[in-house]
């Protein structure tokens, strides 16, 4: 039996002094880590600001700033 993804996998968050401030999911991988450094140029500069890159499907996280 096939199973179909149930959308996409990578998650993208970005907190603000441990506070989500936005959300992006993308299907690919090689997207959602160019996305990581856009977020850090465009939002790095919040208050307690940290993005964290996570695989859905595996339950592993892939990469956090700072």
């Amino acid at each position: 039996m096939n199973e179909q993804a149930s959308g996409p996998r990578y998650h993208l968050t970005l907190t603000s002094g441990g506070r989500p401030m936005m959300h992006g999911w993308w299907e690919s991988e090689v997207v959602a880590r160019a996305q990581v450094s856009v977020w850090i140029g465009s939002w790095g500069e919040l208050p307690g600001a940290r993005v964290t890159l996570d695989d859905e499907e595996t339950g592993e996280t892939l990469t956090t700033w700072p």
